[in-house]
C-alpha cells in the first residue's frame, strides 16, 4: 500500500479545476435560514479551560458536545466536555463538564452537581448517547485521556458512575465513540477511537522536531511523529458488560493511525451495520460488515481512505446523509488547513466518489481547519445542507503576516437540488462570521419549533446556541422512535420518508460530528408538502413497518409494533428500575 506521507502543510490542493459553482454565495433569491447567537439569553454559562498556548496536542483536541433527553421529556438537553492543561492535570486537577438541562421556554438550568457527571476525568475529549441496558433511559458515554466513563441514566434526573462494571474504560486517549448494534441482538454494541500514544509522563517537547514545525513555527508535536493508539469494538453481554473485541471483528487498528471522527451506517443498505472512522493525516478506514459479524477495512478500493487526487488528509470530523435523494448516504469529512473538506458520492455497492469540487464544498474549506459537521434540513426544503465549525489547532499562527488565523469563522453550504451546494455563511447572520477556535458541533430541534439549531463548543472561552430562526416557509415532520424491550432508543434505525415525489431516507445514529452526538429524533423538510404519505421503518430487529398519511409540521412517537402513539408510550416510567 502507497501512501504519500507529507506533513500536513505540505499537502497540495485537489489536482481538478473546480466548476463555477465551487464556493459562490447563494443566489439573492434564496431565502438562506438566519442563525441567531442566543447563548446569552439560553443561561448557559459554560466555559471551556485549556493552555493557551496549546504547548501539547492534547490541549488541542477537546469539546465535543453532546445532546440527550436524559429525562426523557421530549426536550434535547446539553452536556459539555471539558479538560483541563497538561499542567494542570500534572498538579491532579480536574475540568468540569456541564449538564443543562432544557426549561422549554428557551432557557437551559445548570444541573450538573445533582446529576453526578461534573468531573469524568482532567481530559474529556467527547462522547456518544445510548441505552446500553435497555431500561429506556439514554445514557451517556464520555471519552477521554487515560480512562473513558459510562454514565447510566438513573431514571431520576442523577447518573452513576458504572464504567469499572462494564469494562469500557479503554484507558488510552480516547477521542471518537458511537453506540449501534451492530450484532443484531438487541443490545448496543460501543465503538472508539483512540488518537496518540500519550502520557503525560512521556511529553513531546514544543518545537523540538520537524513535525513540531507549521510554516517555520515552533508547535506543539503531533499527530505526526507520533505513535498512534488503535481502537476498540466492545461487545454488549446483555447483562451490563461488555467485551473486548477489537481484534476478532477486525477493528482495532493495528497500524495505529490517529482516530478522531467516527459514525455507524447502513452504507449499501444491506441491514448490516458498518463503521467509519476519520483518521487525522493517514488514510481513513471504512469497516464494512461481512454478514457474519466481523469487518473488512474497504476504505482504499471504496475510495474513501484519502482524497480524489490520492493524498490522506488531517480528518476530523463526519457527517453522513443522502443529501441526493439516492437512498445511499454519502459522506463527507472536515479536514486541516490547506487541504479542503472533502464529500463522497455514494455510488452504491461501496464504490464511492470525490466530488468535493464539483459540489461546491472544497474551495471555501480550504483557509479552515475544519470539525464538528452535519448534513441537516436548515431551510426545510427537503434537501440535506451541510454545517461546518472551524478553529485552527496552533495559536501561534497568529504571529504569520498573512494567512489562516487562530480563530476562525464557520461555514453553512446549502444544497441546491443538483449535487451542488452555495456558501451561505455569510448570508446566515452575524454570528456565523464571528472568529471562534470551535471544536464539536451538535445538532436538532432545541426549542421544538421545527427548525434544526446548532450548539457548537469552542476550545478557547464559551460555546455558541445558534438558534436557527429559519428562512423559508417549507414543512417539516420530527419522529422519535422506540422499540419496546431491545435496542429501546431504535438507534440503527432507516427511516424512509415519501411526501409525493420527495423520497427522503435517515437512519437513527449514535454519535458523529466531531466527538459529539446530535439529536436522536429523525426530522426531515418537507417542502411544501403539508403531509407525508408515506413513513416506512425498518427497524434494528429486522422487521419493517410502513405508517400512511401523518400531517406535516407536528412531533410523532413510534413506537415498533404499534405504529404512532402518545409520547408518555415510549417514555420509561419515573420509577423504573436501571437494569
Amino acid at each position: 500500500m502507497l501512501l504519500l506521507l507529507f506533513p500536513l502543510h505540505l499537502r497540495s490542493q485537489q489536482a481538478a479545476a473546480p466548476v463555477v459553482k465551487a464556493g459562490q454565495p447563494c443566489p439573492a433569491a434564496m431565502k438562506v435560514p438566519q442563525f441567531v447567537d442566543v447563548t446569552a439569553q439560553s443561561g448557559i454559562r459554560f466555559h471551556h479551560d485549556s493552555a493557551p498556548e496549546k504547548k501539547y496536542i492534547v490541549e488541542s483536541m477537546s469539546g465535543g458536545v453532546l445532546l440527550i433527553d436524559y429525562d426523557r421529556d421530549g426536550w434535547p438537553d446539553i452536556y459539555f466536555t471539558n479538560a483541563t492543561s497538561v499542567e494542570g492535570a500534572l498538579a491532579g486537577k480536574t475540568a468540569r463538564g456541564a449538564l443543562y438541562h432544557n426549561n422549554h421556554d428557551g432557557t437551559f438550568t445548570d444541573v450538573t452537581e445533582k446529576a453526578g457527571v461534573a468531573t469524568p476525568c482532567a481530559f474529556a475529549m467527547g462522547g456518544a448517547v445510548g441505552d446500553y441496558n435497555n431500561d429506556g433511559w439514554p445514557d451517556l458515554y464520555i471519552t477521554c485521556l487515560g480512562g473513558n466513563v459510562l454514565y447510566r441514566n438513573n431514571g431520576d434526573g442523577t447518573f452513576t458512575d458504572v464504567t469499572r462494571q462494564a469494562g469500557v474504560a479503554d484507558g488510552r486517549w480516547s477521542t471518537g465513540a458511537a453506540f449501534a448494534d451492530y450484532d443484531h441482538d438487541g443490545n448496543l454494541d460501543l465503538m472508539v477511537t483512540n488518537y496518540v500514544d500519550f502520557h503525560l509522563t512521556d511529553l513531546p517537547e514544543f518545537g523540538s522536531k520537524p513535525t513540531c514545525k507549521f510554516r517555520g513555527l515552533s508547535v506543539q508535536c503531533g499527530p505526526r511523529g507520533l505513535k498512534g493508539a488503535g481502537d476498540s469494538l466492545f461487545h454488549n453481554n446483555g447483562d451490563g458488560t461488555f467485551t473486548d473485541v477489537s481484534k476478532q471483528a477486525g477493528v482495532s487498528d493495528p497500524s495505529g493511525f490517529y482516530g478522531l471522527g467516527v459514525a455507524w451506517s447502513d452504507f449499501d443498505r444491506r441491514g448490516a451495520q458498518d463503521i467509519y472512522v476519520a483518521n487525522d493525516s493517514v488514510p481513513n478506514y471504512l469497516y464494512r460488515e461481512n454478514k457474519n459479524f466481523t469487518f473488512t477495512d474497504v476504505g482504499l478500493e471504496s475510495g474513501t481512505a484519502v482524497s480524489g487526487d490520492g493524498l490522506e488528509q488531517g480528518s476530523m470530523g463526519v457527517a453522513i446523509g443522502d443529501y441526493l435523494h439516492t437512498g445511499y448516504p454519502a459522506i463527507f469529512i472536515t479536514n486541516f488547513a490547506d487541504e479542503y473538506n472533502t464529500l463522497y458520492k455514494n455510488n452504491g455497492h461501496y464504490q464511492f466518489e470525490d466530488v468535493s469540487y464539483q459540489a461546491g464544498v472544497a474551495l471555501a474549506s480550504v483557509p479552515y481547519v475544519g470539525w464538528g459537521t452535519a448534513f441537516a434540513d436548515f431551510d426545510n426544503d427537503g434537501w440535506l445542507d451541510l454545517f461546518v465549525a472551524n478553529g485552527h489547532v496552533y495559536p501561534q499562527i497568529d504571529t504569520l503576516p498573512s494567512g489562516a488565523r487562530y480563530r476562525q469563522p464557520k461555514l453553512l453550504h446549502m444544497n441546491q437540488h443538483d449535487g451542488t451546494f452555495c456558501d451561505a455563511s455569510a448570508q446566515a447572520g452575524a454570528a456565523l462570521m464571528e472568529p471562534r477556535v470551535s471544536r464539536g458541533a451538535a445538532f436538532g430541534d432545541l426549542f421544538n419549533d421545527g427548525h434544526i439549531d446548532v450548539v457548537v463548543e469552542d476550545l478557547d472561552g464559551g460555546p455558541m446556541v445558534l438558534r436557527n430562526t429559519g428562512g423559508s416557509a417549507g414543512h417539516w415532520i420530527s419522529l422519535e422512535l422506540s422499540s419496546p424491550s431491545k435496542n429501546r432508543l431504535a438507534i440503527g434505525a432507516l427511516v424512509k420518508a415519501t411526501a409525493g415525489k420527495l423520497v427522503q431516507t435517515e437512519e437513527v445514529r449514535s454519535g458523529g460530528s466531531y466527538l459529539s452526538q446530535n439529536d436522536l429524533r429523525v426530522h426531515f423538510g418537507l417542502g411544501t408538502a403539508q403531509k407525508v404519505d408515506e413513513i416506512e421503518i425498518r427497524w434494528p430487529s429486522g422487521r419493517v413497518e410502513k405508517i400512511a398519511g401523518l400531517k406535516a409540521d407536528a412531533f410523532y412517537a413510534i413506537l415498533e409494533g404499534s405504529g404512532v402513539v402518545p409520547l408518555k408510550r415510549i417514555q420509561p416510567a419515573p420509577d423504573q428500575p436501571p437494569r
